[in-house]
């Protein structure tokens, strides 16, 4: 069986290295750490590109051109076919924003720097990464990027310095260091840059470099490399998961597991050697690259045409899809282009992948520039779409940064000459409500105030941000002025207690990341804000959050949609809702209990039918992302503020 480097410890070690990020990916938790099987292919490929670097070198026949040539012969037959179906498939099922985002990514591999762009987004571990088809794509840019420069650097040590092999430890040791002291400031940054990955190739790279060893290695101690690099890798696998710090410290773990099986396999036939060595890891390792090129997109792809997420029965039939494409890329694909059968000389194979790569530049520039395509989408695809967009004027009732014009509201339905005595008031949680508000007004025949800012709950806190507690005193003044009898304070209340859900920055009242402290602060917060109104003699609604959704749900309708897939069912669980909300939802009702005052809007019965939150509710989406309504799911909740009216014309 052909093996490249005539390794086949090596090509099961591949093997070792891509089955736990395929079975991580698709979410079998025993394999939580499965992700490291990425550093494990950058040890592997540091060490066999470092030695044909060093042997044609030393031999003095390296040629840049050929050695380039010889990368994208390998790397970019198969990449530039998994970039095209990705986009076919996007064309087919994503939303414009997202089919817009896609567009971006392929722009950016086809210049190998999509690892700069994943690094500013979202990070590796989030929920929200499950939405990017090429997010596996990173790993391959850092590779790319060492292919260019490293080289460079070999061809420059080697010629010129006569200690270079303490040369290239000694930047090693310097990417070690980047990444140990960015780990904690900038972890994205350590987790995506070449400067701080590139330690990892290079322990593959001095294995290669190393000088022969004057005695032949006795077999007990590479059986105990062996056994020991095995033992590394698989507890990196099995007990690292996302809340491990990474890479930073821990991936010394896998890398040098790694390192420690590549080199006990070269000093004989040891124990472990042997077992990496089997037809079925070799046969995976022979197609591993294809598999990671194939395995994340039908991972994302079946992830948007499903309903409640991919079970793990399901999980295995989609490993097999991957399987089968990672194996008729690898015979069709990546064998005649290796083989030279298909554009056999240097230059045919530089010019052919170099227009190939600029044609997907273009193409996903052009999906960019024209945002995704939207008029791709029809019917209840279309919708879904359209959902995403607040029409009504929500946005021209909210302020969002700008702290000049604090007196900016809206006074929603008819002006008559009746003063407007009821005002909604609260973050763009409380904008979001504005086609109920509407609803109401015009039905009854008067006006509402809406007092809205982003990102500024209505509490009284010097916790919150000056434009914040700006926009809050002038409110306050504006309900006493006004002569304001009912209130109703509407705001995104966890989020200010718990963080987001996607493990996005804590913020305002969770800044210790103490959570009792945070609710605490809260509960003091909101019933000194509720005080004020009462002592301004004005009724007091407090409006509960409307059920969350998980990151991701909003675009799936989209994918549903376009699959021909209802989206019965698909939402929040209401167990999941109620767990978030529930000390929340104590605080409010404990505060209506005790005063007469104080009342409360549950959303809940209304948006969750039995045991789920509805997403979608008779063929419309309730809402416009995660977390705010759209218009029809605002409008759809008129009827729980009509007692805010007719209470205001009983007082």
């Amino acid at each position: 069986m052909h093996t490249f480097g005539n390794r086949r410890d090596i090509d099961g070690l591949r093997a070792l290295a891509v089955i736990p990020v395929v079975l991580f990916h698709f979410g079998f938790s025993t394999f939580s750490g499965g992700f490291v099987g990425v550093d494990v292919f950058f040890v592997i490929s540091g060490f066999l590109i470092t030695g044909i670097l060093f042997r044609e070198i030393s031999a003095q026949r390296f040629s840049f051109v050929d050695f380039w040539a010889r990368r994208a012969r390998r790397i970019l037959p198969a990449l530039s076919l998994v970039l095209l179906v990705t986009l076919a498939l996007g064309w087919l099922l994503l939303t414009a924003k997202d089919f817009s985002e896609l567009g971006r990514t392929v722009r950016y591999q086809s210049l190998f720097i999509s690892n700069i762009l994943f690094m500013r987004e979202d990070g590796y571990f989030e929920p929200a990464s499950d939405l990017k088809p090429l997010l596996h794509t990173w790993s391959l840019a850092v590779e790319e990027q060492y292919y260019i420069f490293f080289p460079l650097l070999m061809v420059l040590l080697m010629r010129h310095v006569r200690h270079w092999r303490w040369m290239l430890f000694a930047v090693l040791l310097i990417s070690f260091g980047l990444n140990v002291a960015y780990i904690d400031r900038k972890p994205d940054v350590a987790f995506f840059s070449l400067p701080t990955r590139a330690w990892e190739l290079l322990c593959g790279a001095m294995l290669a470099v190393l000088p022969k060893p004057r005695h032949i290695t006795k077999p007990w101690v590479c059986h105990l490399a062996g056994v020991a690099g095995l033992a590394a890798v698989l507890a990196a696998v099995f007990t690292f998961d996302r809340a491990t710090t990474f890479p930073g410290w821990a991936a010394l773990l896998p890398v040098l597991g790694a390192t420690a099986l590549i080199w006990s396999g070269g000093q004989g036939s040891s124990w472990v050697a042997r077992l990496l060595g089997t037809r079925v890891l070799v046969w995976i390792g022979l197609i591993s690259y294809s598999l990671y090129l194939w395995h994340w997109p039908v991972y994302v792809y079946a992830n948007a045409v499903s309903i409640d997420g991919i079970g793990h029965l399901e999980a295995v039939g989609w490993i097999l899809l991957a399987l089968g494409l990672a194996w008729l890329s690898w015979r069709f694909v990546e064998l005649p282009f290796r083989e030279k059968r298909v554009l056999p000389g240097r230059k045919p194979v530089l010019v052919g992948g170099l227009l190939a790569m600029v044609a997907l530049a273009v193409t996903g520039s052009v999906v960019r520039s024209a945002d995704g395509f939207p008029q791709r989408l029809t019917g209840k695809a279309l919708a879904y779409a359209q959902a995403r967009d607040w029409k009504a004027g929500q946005m021209e009732c909210m302020l969002v940064t700008s702290d000049k014009n604090l007196d900016k509201a809206c006074l929603v339905g008819e002006r008559k000459e009746a003063p407007a005595t009821q005002l909604f008031w609260g973050d763009s949680h409380a904008a979001a409500l504005l086609p109920a508000i509407e609803d109401n007004a015009t039905r009854e025949g008067r006006p509402v105030w809406l007092y809205s800012m982003s990102a500024c709950p209505p509490i009284v806190s010097d916790d919150l941000r000056q434009r914040c507690r700006d926009f809050n005193e002038k409110t306050m003044e504006q309900v006493r002025h006004l002569q304001i009898k009912d209130v109703v304070l509407a705001s995104n209340w966890s989020l200010y207690v718990y963080g987001r859900e996607d493990g996005d920055k804590k913020v305002l009242l969770n800044a210790s990341d103490n959570t009792a402290e945070a609710e605490a602060r809260m509960a003091a917060a909101l019933k000194a804000r509720v005080a004020m109104l009462r002592a301004a003699g004005v009724q007091v609604w407090l409006f509960k959050e409307v059920p969350l959704q998980r990151k991701g749900a909003i675009s799936r309708l989209t994918s549903l949609a376009r699959a021909g897939r209802s989206a019965e069912g698909l939402g929040r669980p209401l167990e999941e809702h109620l767990a978030r909300q529930h000390f929340l939802s104590a605080l409010f009702d404990s505060m209506s209990s005790a005063d007469p005052g104080v009342h409360v809007i549950d959303p809940t019965p209304l948006m969750c039918a039995g045991q789920v939150c509805s997403i979608e509710v008779n063929g419309y989406s309730q809402y416009k992302d995660e977390d705010h309504l759209s218009y029809l799911g605002s409008a759809r909740l008129s009827p729980l503020f009509a007692p805010v009216l007719l209470g205001s014309t009983g007082n």
